[in-house]
């Protein structure tokens, strides 16, 4: 394969004094304009935009947080908080078994499972409703009926009724709203009863026990798919005490499902299984199933996928056995025992249809835009990033044998939270990127009408000094003799150190770094609707051979915010 190969640039090492001054205005050597982190102003007649706004208010900030992690050894604290929150919106616990619930949790795949699960029930003709976290574009998505976010009429129409229930009341409850995912649990709920599903798919939010989901009290089937170690600081440091959380969302006598765990982890969800009284099955490995119409596909690519087939398949056949009784569906046995690996069985022409046509959005996605091929996946913890670079190093290497010429690989990365970046990118390494770009969750350098993807939790400063960090560590990964050096990357202001080659640039924005890094060969990000960020003529001197290169595989990964604030620039569609 003929490469293009490393582009350096210097790394940019800012001192406190100076990030104070610039960060929020001026980086990666763009012109001094200026964002705003506060709420896009609302326009007349745009009264969904006008909802979403209202829903930013209610933000988790790090109080919040902190309360939740003082609450872990009193669950019922925070279950009991959101049936009060439940009760005041009009809605009562027993309403929700209407919904005829399968509720999925898990660290990696949960989403993919219910994604599964969600279009094989609907190939049956079912009328589903999913919600699901996070949104990548619009918090639309989160609320799903028969597959589609739920319109923006209907959205609004929802929103009003259950804040307008909330905000009434609040006086009597010490002027106390739910906090985000706790209004739109309960907005999804009333949603899906208005709309009058067959059945919801119910993603738990975070952990299991404790999560806002796990009001419900009577689901018709769990699953719980692939643990590891993410979200320490609410879930615990071990995945002993993670996969407690998990297993959390289990109820006596409803059976559940697990894809095979780590062995620790696994032992505790046995040990959950009985204390609740739940008959709990291990799912067998795809390959075990049979199907008389051929060769199982799956519509989302990653050989991790497989697992999560297999769980939504278990799911689908419970509901569907359960649910209608007079289908020869495969049967299946509320044995006792704790932990036995589920039956394996053939599959129906309408189950194998299902698990081809799944999409997930932003999940092991490729998009190809002419020379610009896009490779997005949210992977955030470290067995999603192993095989997020299993999954690209495949799939581009595919596309290369294909292109016309030499390729340049760009890595576009960010993580938050308290996730171990450093680990991740060490991973990232074996792909040799010709430029690892790093910019912080924010879609655009310039404020507009954007409250889908604001985020009032972290400061814009923390985030850039984020992405600061992550640049580091790549240089250390990559420690090359005397290429790491401090640069200043911001036009017009003076140079902290000497220039020294390396490979790495920071931008502020989505936006600005995808425009870089397609050097306006995607028609898409040269749109005359896009504003195009001035660049100083050293950085841009550095693109020549992303100019030169035949084409530009570019993978986005580390945070599903950064792959969503990416899919609003490529895919315009997912923002009307």
């Amino acid at each position: 394969m003929v490469r293009v190969w490393r582009v350096s640039h210097a790394s940019s090492v800012f001192t406190a004094r100076v990030r104070q001054r610039y960060l929020a205005r001026r980086l990666a050597g763009l012109s001094g304009r200026h964002y705003s982190a506060k709420t896009a102003p609302h326009v007349p007649g745009m009264e969904y935009q006008d909802a979403i706004c209202t829903l930013n208010t209610l933000q988790t900030n790090v109080s919040a947080l902190d309360q939740v992690r003082r609450e872990r050894g009193h669950p019922q604290q925070q279950l009991l908080a959101t049936k009060g929150f439940l009760e005041r919106a009009g809605l009562s616990v027993e309403e929700l078994n209407q919904l005829n619930i399968i509720h999925v949790t898990g660290t990696k795949g949960k989403g993919s499972t219910c994604a599964f699960t969600e279009r094989i029930l609907r190939s049956y003709g079912f009328r589903t409703g999913f919600y699901s976290s996070p949104h990548l574009v619009q918090v639309r998505e989160r609320i799903r009926i028969n597959g589609q976010p739920i319109g923006k009429e209907l959205f609004t129409k929802y929103f009003w009724q259950i804040y307008g229930r909330l905000d009434e009341t609040k006086g009597t409850h010490g002027g106390t709203m739910p906090a985000y995912f706790r209004f739109l649990t309960i907005l999804a709920f009333h949603v899906f009863l208005q709309e009058k599903v067959d059945l919801a798919l119910i993603e738990v939010g975070i952990g299991g026990a404790y999560d806002c989901t796990n009001i419900i009290s009577r689901p018709w089937v769990c699953g719980i798919s692939s643990l590891g170690i993410d979200h320490t600081q609410i879930l615990g440091d071990t995945i002993e005490k993670i996969a407690w959380q998990k297993g959390g969302i289990l109820k006596p006598g409803v059976p559940a499902f697990t894809t095979k765990q780590p062995e620790n982890a696994m032992t505790v969800l046995k040990d959950r299984a009985k204390e609740i009284g739940c008959p709990l099955w291990v799912c067998p490995d795809l390959d075990d199933y049979t199907a008389d119409s051929g060769p199982v596909h799956l519509g989302l690519a990653g050989l991790h996928q497989q697992s999560n087939a297999s769980l939504a398949l278990q799911l689908s056949n419970v509901w569907l056995q359960r649910s209608v009784p007079d289908k020869s569906f495969p049967s299946f046995s509320m044995e006792k025992t704790v932990a036995p690996q589920a039956m394996a069985f053939n599959l129906s022409p309408i189950m194998v249809k299902g698990l081809a046509s799944t999409e997930w959005p932003g999940r092991n996605q490729t998009l190809k835009h002419g020379a610009v091929t896009y490779f997005l996946d949210g992977a955030h913890t470290m067995r999603s990033m192993q095989a997020c670079v299993d999954w690209f190093t495949e799939t581009a290497l595919q596309h290369e044998r294909n292109a016309s010429g030499p390729v340049a690989r760009v890595l576009l990365f960010n993580a938050t939270g308290e996730r171990d970046s450093a680990a991740m990118l060490k991973l990232l390494v074996p792909c040799q990127f010709d430029f690892a770009v790093f910019c912080p969750n924010i879609t655009e350098a310039i404020a507009s009408c954007n409250a889908d993807q604001q985020n009032f939790n972290v400061s814009v400063e923390n985030m850039v000094t984020r992405c600061l960090d992550n640049e580091r560590s790549w240089h250390l990964h990559h420690s090359r003799g005397g290429n790491s050096g401090p640069q200043l990357l911001i036009q017009d202001s003076l140079p902290l150190g000497p220039e020294k080659k390396a490979d790495t640039l920071v931008f502020p924005s989505i936006l600005s770094a995808l425009q870089w890094i397609t050097q306006g060969r995607d028609s898409v990000l040269a749109n005359p609707g896009k504003a195009v960020f001035m660049v100083k003529p050293s950085i841009m001197a550095k693109a020549a051979l992303l100019c030169d290169a035949a084409e530009i595989h570019v993978l986005i990964t580390g945070s599903l915010h950064l792959v969503g604030g990416a899919l609003k620039h490529l895919d315009p569609a997912s923002s009307k």
